[in-house]
């Protein structure tokens, strides 16, 4: 079994609750990020949209237009 199959059968379990939790902890994680770094908030506002619609690609294909 390879290691993505693993986590899949393992995503599978979570409930509603475990998702948003992990959300969460992605916003707080950038949140650290930002205070340690605070270059970052310095970038160009194109620059934010950009990193956006590539990360928005796969979710939006899968959601509407995979079978």
């Amino acid at each position: 079994m390879g290691i993505i199959s693993y986590f899949n059968k393992r995503v599978k379990l979570f409930t509603i609750w475990d998702i948003k939790l992990c959300q969460l902890t992605a916003m707080l994680v950038m949140i650290i990020l930002i205070k340690l770094i605070p270059q970052i908030i310095t970038l160009n506002i194109w620059w934010y949209v950009i990193l956006l619609i590539l990360a928005a690609i796969r979710p939006m294909h899968v959601m509407f237009f995979k079978k």
